[in-house]
Parts: C-alpha cells; structure tokens; sequence
C-alpha cells in the first residue's frame, strides 16, 4: 500500500525542476539579484518602411526647399526599408522567435560590438546615418549637374571639434586645399593620425575664418584620427534638401534618399508612378553599395506590395535566397543603373535582374 504514494512522492518531486526552469527561461533575470538571464543573441527581422516621395509625421521625409523653382510633382512610391533589431530577450522569447518567425539570430556582438557602450554604438549608426545623408545629396546633384558645398550639422559630443566648429559652418578649404565634398574632408582628416592638427578654412554667417583642430580618436579604433562633426552636403545655388526620418541609424538608406531627390528635382517620374522599394549604400561618385539583412528588407517590401525592388549587386544572391513572390528584383551597381531599372521596368521592358 505504501508503493503508490512513494510513487506519487517520487513524481512530485522530479516535477520541481521542470517547474523552476519554464520559470527560469522566461525570466530576464534572477529573482532578487541582477544577474541577466538575457540571452546573448539578437533577432533581426523586416522593419519598417518609409515612402521617401512622401510625409512621415506631416513633414516630407526628403523635403526640398530655398530653391525658388517648384518641386516637379511625384506619384506611386519609392520605399526606404529598413531592419527592426530586438534585444535583451530571454531564452523564451528568442526561442519564440526562432520557431514562428523568419527573423535571424545573430550574436548580440553584430549589434553591439564588445569594446563600444550602447551610447558609442547609437553615436556611430547617427553618423553613418548623416554620412549616408550627405552623400546621397552629392550623388544626387553630380547626377543632376548642380555644384554643392560642404556643411557642418554638428559636433560629436566630447569630440576635439566641440567649441571649435559650429553647426552652419561651411567648410571650404583643409590644409590649404578645396574641398566641396564631404568624402573629400573626410578623407584629408583620415591621412592623419590622432594628435595631428588639421587646417579648416571655413565660412561662418558669410565670412571667411581659418581654425585649427587637433584630432581625437575615434572610439571603434584609436588609431583613427577623429575631427569630431556630422557633414551635410548642400547645394550652392539656393536649393535645401533636408531628410526629416528620427531613430533610423546607419547608412543603407543612401541609394533611395538620392533617387528622391532626383526625382524631385527633374521632370517627370523615375519610377513611373509604381511601387519601388531599395536599399544599398552610396558614395558620392554615385557607387550602390552593399548592406546586411536585405531578406527582412525585401519580405518588408513584397508584404508592403512593392513591384520592384532595387538590391545592391553585391547582396543579390541573399536577396534572391527567400521567395519573393512576383516582385521583380533589379540588380544596381550604380545610381544610374538604378534609374535604368524603374525607367526600363514603367515601360515594360527587361529588366537587368538578380538571378
């Protein structure tokens, strides 16, 4: 008689861990200290898209102005995507995530390199982000055959340039020599190294002035000399192009923040008034170059009901790998390949696709 409860007993027992690790693995810490039961990965997946011919918040989110001549009218869309990143999960929910979604898990060290704080990290996307801004300008007025100048929109907090450079400041000259172009100034700095000074020529409310900085370091590698302000590239004859996104950091945005531009300012519609969605880097000389996690961006777009997708070249085997339903997806090495592409796919021609 005693059997079945020394059984009930043994039962009873043997259920308690099972018990404490269900809890556990939902918890994001242990109960009454601070250790983190966090796991180290992250889940990247599609993230939200922005109409770049349109408003986000009531304001236009490429937004061109001061030029004098009306903006030629757009029509369709012309899709920014992006990568939504969660971190801080438990075992649970990143296990969630793994079995009912198509997010990817990679180390939380992709995300948040181990010798750089959140801070650091959040500071370096701004300004890839503002990199990624001024060049899609350059590339756009190179394209459209405008002259354009370099700005400073500010200074890196604790940075050499702080109490030296102001927002406004147009930097024309470094160490003697012209420059228009954000990538040229940022080159002349990167010649240097971190203790050397560096020459600006600049003018500041219309009147030139010369200033000396000495160069800091750049906290993802202190060998790196670091003049310490976001760029702005603007055009010289009265136009204003301003990109008016919050909380989007990095530089994947550059290829479609320049194509709005163009379109903007050039008659007629590049993408024919149909759905285009994109990502790719850009450089000043007009060059698409290659992101991370474009399936999220390219299920984003096909969810959204874009037609055609713009994928960097270097990233088409990737952007091809999921099924993408009917969306075509065009190839670019370039921004004028870019533009062959919606012009070639709004009048029902081939296009030059990933394959």
């Amino acid at each position: 008689m005693n059997r079945p409860r020394r059984r009930l007993h043994t039962l009873a027992w043997g259920s308690i861990p099972v018990l404490a690790l269900l809890a556990l693995v939902s918890l994001d810490h242990v109960p009454g200290t601070q250790i983190s039961l966090t796991v180290p990965y992250a889940a990247e997946g599609p993230g939200p898209i922005f109409d770049t011919l349109g408003d986000v918040d009531g304001v236009p989110v490429v937004e061109i102005d001061g030029s004098g001549e009306p903006v030629d009218p757009t029509s369709g869309q012309l899709q920014m995507t992006t990568v939504s990143v969660r971190t801080n999960m438990t075992l649970a929910q990143a296990m969630g995530r793994w079995l009912t979604t198509d997010d990817t898990l990679v180390p939380i060290e992709q995300i948040f390199p181990p010798d750089l704080t959140q801070e650091e990290v959040e500071q370096s996307n701004k300004q890839a982000f503002s990199s990624s801004e001024a060049s899609a300008t350059v590339a756009a007025m190179n394209h459209l055959g405008r002259p354009v100048q370099v700005v400073v929109a500010d200074t890196v907090e604790n940075s050499a340039a702080v109490g030296v450079l102001d927002s406004g400041d147009i930097i024309t000259g470094v160490d003697g020599q012209t420059v228009d172009q954000p990538g040229q100034v940022q080159d002349k700095v990167r010649a240097k190294k971190p203790g050397d000074s560096v020459d600006l020529e600049l003018l500041r409310d219309g009147q030139p002035e010369a200033v000396t900085v000495t160069l800091g370091e750049t906290p993802q590698d202190p060998s790196v000399p670091m003049l310490g302000i976001l760029m702005n590239s603007e055009p010289t004859d009265g136009i204003d192009v301003s990109y008016n996104l919050q909380d989007v950091g990095g530089p994947s945005a550059g290829m479609i923040f320049s194509l709005a531009v163009i379109d903007k300012l050039s008659p007629g519609e590049l993408n024919g008034g149909r759905n285009v969605a994109g990502t790719g880097t850009i450089s000043e000389d007009g060059t698409v170059g290659p992101i991370g996690g474009i399936v999220h961006k390219v299920r984003a777009a096909q969810e959204d009901g874009a037609e055609l997708f713009l994928a960097p070249a270097a990233n088409c085997s990737e952007a091809t790998s999921r099924d993408h339903g009917d969306m075509v997806i065009a190839k670019v090495s370039t921004l004028d390949e870019a533009i062959t592409a919606m012009t070639d796919f709004a009048a029902g021609r081939d296009v030059a696709t990933c394959s």
